[in-house]
């Protein structure tokens, strides 16, 4: 498998962007797919952000595996990094941001004082990869359509200042992936989950690894979804195969229509229709973290 490249012209121009304005910001909330969150982790922020407090807001928790999510909980807060599940309809968790922010803020607001300024209101940037749902949260925590929204990436070109209530302001920035994806499960990852244009990956071959994954580590949702009794024995296409006679894709001469098999199982899994399943476990990483290090002279990285 190649690596991935796609870094539009209007991604540089956000990251520039965003360099100039993060001086202007006391924090960062940044965005991850509850699913996948190290895939969905943009290794340039921690660049841009530095020491700058920061949220870690795992979002469409409601369509990840909630073990699998307490367990990248845990995982992030070993690293002493703030981080929580959010479902945007979920108005308790998304009230819950601007109390946080103001905890992590004490400090600075406290010192501040001592100097005889007056901090009036916390200055956010939003940061996060492209559909990871910042429009739609920034929308719910300013109780208005302040951002536009929209099931795609790249919907949000521009940068805007937004006033969340009295005491918070967020700057809604552009999803911004990374120049190139090294590991090719990274960027299957995320074009499962919608982050990457559709033409960048073809849509079997995203279906096939999805497939795949989910006969590994969620047989039951496969068999409940599609009514498989048993799996075919083959690694993905023939299961691709399966579901699209299962769901009648078919074209003249009783073929597969392999790009409209894709799509339903693409589709079922963006929706939920495929249950609660997340597409990586903080051990996946953990392990590849202690067999990587063991593979440094050879340059192989072990993939999960």
């Amino acid at each position: 498998m190649t690596t991935i490249q796609w870094f539009p012209g209007h991604m540089a121009k956000a990251r520039r962007q965003v360099e100039e304005k993060i001086k202007k910001v006391d924090m960062v909330l940044e965005l991850l797919d509850a699913r996948l969150p190290l895939s969905s982790r943009n290794p340039l922020i921690d660049r841009l952000v530095g020491h700058r407090p920061r949220i870690l807001l795992m979002m469409k928790s409601d369509l990840a595996d909630d073990a699998v999510t307490d367990g990248w909980i845990r995982y992030f807060r070993g690293r002493d990094v703030e981080a929580m599940p959010i479902d945007v309809g979920n108005r308790r968790q998304v009230g819950e941001i601007p109390r946080i922010a103001n905890r992590l803020l004490e400090q600075k607001k406290a010192a501040l004082e001592r100097k005889g300024i007056r901090f009036h209101r916390i200055r956010a940037m939003v940061l996060g990869i492209p559909n990871v749902g910042k429009s739609t949260l920034i929308n719910r925590l300013a109780g208005r359509s302040a951002a536009k929204t929209g099931n795609r990436p790249g919907v949000t070109r521009g940068q805007q200042w937004i006033r969340v209530g009295n005491t918070m302001e967020i700057l809604d920035t552009p999803g911004i992936l990374w120049p190139k994806l090294e590991d090719p499960h990274v960027g299957l990852r995320l074009a499962a989950s919608g982050a990457i244009r559709e033409e960048i990956l073809p849509k079997e071959d995203v279906a096939l690894f999805l497939l795949r994954y989910l006969r590994e580590r969620y047989p039951e949702r496969l068999r409940e979804r599609y009514r498989l009794e048993e799996f075919p024995s083959a690694e993905g296409a023939d299961l691709l195969e399966e579901v699209g006679r299962r769901r009648g894709c078919m074209v003249r001469g009783g073929a597969i229509d392999w790009e409209k098999a894709a799509e339903i199982v693409l589709r079922d899994f963006r929706s939920g229709c495929l249950g609660r399943v997340s597409l990586e476990r903080p051990e996946d990483w953990l392990e590849e973290d202690r067999e990587g290090k063991s593979d440094e002279n050879t340059g192989d990285r072990p993939r999960n």
